[in-house]
């Protein structure tokens, strides 16, 4: 049991960690122009060289940015969230019953992230500057992809999880 339990921590640790990463690291839209430094655009800043804002963000035409920005960081937040409720219900909680409330609020996070990043994957040519569409998906794209089947697993986990001895 206690093996079990130590993989169902490092799992949630684990998602949680790509989905910080994600969040925070630039590189959700990479261009590489020809003969020019390669531009990294996250979900707030563009960088090469130097990073400065994501154009318009602040506007209602950036809607579906600040969609993906406000997902993101709420799945990031639930999912920390739901490993402190585990860890509470772990002492709390009577034997046999189940972890519902941590598997809730796990796949509440999984619902964020996969809401971001689908919102990502069919908009992100609309928040873009001309010059940064003819780009591609980046490390941090793929990050928030890996981290929704991983939070989805791991909020299933909690769900069929009873407390032992």
């Amino acid at each position: 049991m206690l093996i079990i339990l130590a993989f169902i921590l490092l799992f949630h640790v684990a998602a949680a960690i790509l989905l910080f990463v994600a969040t925070i690291h630039n590189a959700w839209w990479v261009v590489s122009p020809a003969g020019r430094d390669v531009i990294y655009a996250d979900l707030w800043y563009s960088c090469n060289s130097t990073c400065y804002p994501v154009e318009n963000s602040h506007t209602a035409d950036a809607a579906f940015l600040q969609t993906v920005q406000a997902a993101m960081i709420l799945a990031t937040i639930l999912c920390c969230v739901s490993f402190f409720i585990f860890i509470l219900q772990l002492f709390k909680l009577q034997q046999g019953d189940r972890f519902v409330f941590t598997a809730v609020v796990e796949l509440l996070a999984s619902l964020c992230v996969m809401i971001a990043a689908s919102v990502y994957t069919a908009q992100n040519k609309s928040f873009h500057v001309a010059s940064l569409q003819e780009g591609s998906f980046g490390s941090s794209y793929i990050l928030a992809w890996i981290s929704f089947p991983m939070t989805l697993i791991s909020g299933l986990m909690y769900l069929v999880l009873r407390k032992r001895k």
